[in-house]
């Protein structure tokens, strides 16, 4: 095929690091997807348009225990479309969400799950590295939430998760603040999590803006939140955009052209 790609799965067989280009003289990125809330397969599916109309190779992998300085070595960008929880224990009960498991008939045999955090800071440490060193950096949707485990992803990534409402339309635009990935683009509604978020840097590099057009507000922060901000990181760049939870948000074709510009 034109790019390669691979899923790997977490545990024992994921020990083995993707599987690389030949050469170096194209880019090759690494994307590490998935979660509890967020299935690898439709990250997957939403990422191949954008990386196969770009002809770069992208690598797919689930292994968040791989992550590390040694992995990431042999890539120029580094993508995260994932939170940064892990549940050593077990999920509690079917479904992803308390208030389903509260209804159950049988809910006493559903003790509350615990999740701890998975990022380490060493971890977080080669992430500020690569990118320092002129490496790529790319959070999408939940990967702000890891910030709120790991200082040294904090650092880089710019700002961290604060929570979302239920799946709603509201309106992503640019902000003031000009830059290439959001010239000439067009305001575009989703149906999709609008992510709140704090954000740690200089207000210029903010991007993005989301708005909910009904006035419907969250958690006392009002309809808007910033939804993407862009910046040089040492030698490096990172780029932050949070629509993402869903394959038809991650299609829409204004946010397409964002990404492929992000990349």
């Amino acid at each position: 095929p034109k790019l390669s790609r691979r899923l790997l799965v977490a545990g024992a067989a994921a020990t083995a690091l993707p599987a690389r280009a030949t050469t170096k003289a194209k880019p090759r990125a690494l994307a590490l997807i998935g979660d509890r809330y967020h299935n690898p397969d439709y990250i997957r599916v939403s990422l191949d348009k954008v990386f196969h109309a770009l002809d770069v190779a992208i690598d797919y992998t689930i292994d968040y225990a791989g992550l590390s300085a040694a992995a990431l070595k042999p890539y120029q960008l580094l993508l995260i479309l994932r939170d940064g929880m892990i549940w050593p224990g077990g999920y509690s009960g079917p479904d992803a969400y308390t208030d389903y498991e509260m209804n159950l008939e049988n809910a006493a045999d559903f003790p509350a799950a615990k999740s701890i955090t998975w990022m380490t800071e060493d971890q977080g440490q080669a992430i500020k590295d690569f990118v320092s060193a002129g490496g790529g950096f790319y959070p999408l949707h939940n990967a702000s939430h890891i910030s709120l485990g790991c200082r040294n992803y904090r650092e880089v990534m710019g700002g961290a998760y604060f929570g979302h409402p239920p799946l709603r339309p509201f309106q992503v635009h640019a902000t003031a603040n000009a830059h290439p990935i959001t010239a000439g683009m067009q305001p575009f509604i989703v149906n999709d999590e609008q992510h709140y978020v704090d954000y740690d840097k200089d207000p210029r590099y903010v991007i993005l803006e989301s708005e909910n057009l009904d006035g419907l507000t969250y958690e006392g922060r009002g309809t808007k939140s910033p939804a993407g901000w862009a910046y040089d990181y040492g030698k490096g760049r990172v780029v932050f955009t949070a629509v993402g939870h869903t394959i038809h948000a991650m299609w829409n074709p204004q946010y397409i052209e964002l990404q492929k510009r992000s990349v």
